[in-house]
């Protein structure tokens, strides 16, 4: 065998155990006991161990060496096995081990703490987090930017510096955007009860109508919704809420996006680097263009507004285009994953900017919940009333996703890049929205991005999909023409 060949087949072994790792994060989040926190978290730093055993074997460094390949999908294969490996040998196998261990009791404890309220709960195993991540950063920095270090596992090639700077272009049209918004007559808000049933048994019509494969995948309860997985076993969770359906709807629809991203990725590909999506920033801009883009648009509320009568009777909204309205309505609140386009970028801006002050040793935990308070006071103008709605209502931080949240915006971004190329490749696709049709839209989504997995850098595909270098201009765009056009301004 050539040492492009026995790399690979190692190298394939690694991608399987990763997905069984993955899987018990999975259940974890929605079928495992409660009493098992414990015995799970043995079981994930064992399981760690492996992983990073396999990921800085020496046999790596001397096939990446030897490795040849004449074609585009070796040098891709190459070229992320050494990114991987280059990170993975910096990394102590203890600290690795107890990452892990650490975060899945953390990941408990966070639950715990935000059904009870309990802030002082959930600090002591957040510091613990923080003190591991920080001295992960130092290994993977070796001298240069911490947080930087640990947003290149989220967003190859992004740093912070970059992101800062698109975040403070978008942050002036966003907030003179909402200001005009909130000034303006409010539409009917949704009122009323909707059973959980019929919210669960619409989300799945929702799913399928947006290309999920339900063969290869299936739909679960968590307290916060997620997609896991990658080739031909794509798994996501929703949640449910009596008094708003969208929860439900919207967050299956983002997950959706998630999911086929990863079922549309080019099968020869499975189970090597190149068989999930390229970054976080990418995926993002899958799930958010379905969720809003084109769940959100006037066409498919038309088509979700017959289907809600369907399965609820009359909820009181009179006709599509007040549901238009209603569904898009911008509106003061605290939780990032309710929020509405316009305001949805500020609440993942307020985030970046803690957990860089968190990594570089500028914020303490203990200083944390005050730190948030404040800044949400000043950014949104009314106080944080529990911490469920302020700095416990993400999952993330206590799973030690530190660099993660600045993608939802980067996404956001490529999306709106993504969706303008959309619309000139298929200009009368509103027809096939008002039937409920994304066929077209998701063709062409897998056509120029979702098939390639990794193959490409992120920039790259977006660039290439989207015929433009990506910025932030479309995105504004798009939303100063929405909801000028929706709230008549």
């Amino acid at each position: 065998m050539t040492a492009y060949a026995e790399m690979m087949d190692f190298q394939r072994e690694t991608e399987a155990l990763a997905q069984i790792a993955g899987r018990l994060g999975w259940d974890q989040e929605t079928m495992m006991p409660r009493g098992a926190a414990g015995q799970r978290a043995e079981e994930i730093a064992a399981l760690e161990g492996v992983l990073h055993a396999r990921r800085t074997d020496p046999r790596l460094g001397d096939w990446l060496d030897k490795a040849v390949s004449l074609d585009a999908v070796g040098h891709a294969n190459i070229r992320l096995i050494r990114r991987s490996y280059d990170r993975a040998v910096k990394i102590p196998s203890h600290l690795a081990a107890e990452i892990a261990r650490v975060t899945s009791l953390a990941q408990g404890t966070w639950a715990q703490a935000r059904a009870d309220e309990d802030v002082a709960a959930f600090l002591p195993v957040l510091a613990q987090v923080v003190k591991l991540k920080r001295e992960e950063a130092r290994a993977l920095a070796q001298g240069a930017d911490a947080y930087d270090a640990l947003l290149d596992d989220y967003e190859p090639g992004a740093t912070s510096a970059q992101l800062a700077a698109m975040f403070g272009a978008l942050r002036p049209g966003l907030v003179d955007l909402r200001a005009a918004v909130l000034a303006a007559p409010a539409p009917a808000p949704l009122s009323g009860t909707f059973d959980e049933a019929g919210q669960l048994a619409l989300s799945q019509k929702l799913a399928l109508a947006f290309g999920y494969d339900l063969n290869k995948g299936r739909i679960d309860k968590a307290v916060h919704p997620f997609s896991s997985g990658s080739g031909s076993d794509v798994r996501i969770t929703t949640r449910t809420n009596p008094v708003d359906p969208f929860n439900c709807f919207y967050s299956t629809i983002h997950e959706v996006g998630h999911a086929t991203y990863e079922q549309n990725i080019d099968a020869a590909y499975a189970l090597t680097p190149l068989g999930s999506g390229v970054s976080m920033g990418v995926h993002e801009s899958q799930s958010r263009i379905y969720e809003n883009q084109l769940g959100r648009s006037r066409a498919f509320t038309g088509w979700l507004y017959g289907q809600m009568r369907d399965t609820f009777g009359d909820f009181g909204i009179a006709d599509e285009e007040a549901f238009y309205r209603t569904v898009n309505h911008v509106a003061n609140g605290y939780i990032r994953t309710e929020a509405d386009e316009v305001q949805y970028n500020l609440h993942v801006m307020l985030r970046f900017d803690l957990e860089q002050a968190l990594m570089r040793g500028d914020l303490a935990v203990g200083d944390l919940e005050a730190a948030w308070n404040d800044r949400f006071l000043a950014d949104f103008g009314f106080a944080v009333d529990r911490p469920s709605h302020g700095v416990l209502q993400d999952v993330h931080w206590s799973v030690g996703l530190f660099g993660y949240f600045p993608t939802y915006t980067l996404g956001n971004v490529y999306a709106g890049c993504l969706h303008q190329a959309l619309r000139a490749a298929i200009p009368d696709l509103d027809d096939d929205l008002a039937r409920g049709d994304t066929g077209r839209a998701r063709g062409w989504l897998r056509a120029h991005l979702q098939q390639h997995g990794s193959l490409y850098e992120p920039r790259q595909v977006i660039a290439q999909a989207a015929g433009m270098v990506p910025g932030e201009g479309p995105l504004l765009d798009y939303l100063e023409a929405k909801f000028r056009d929706l709230y008549s301004l």
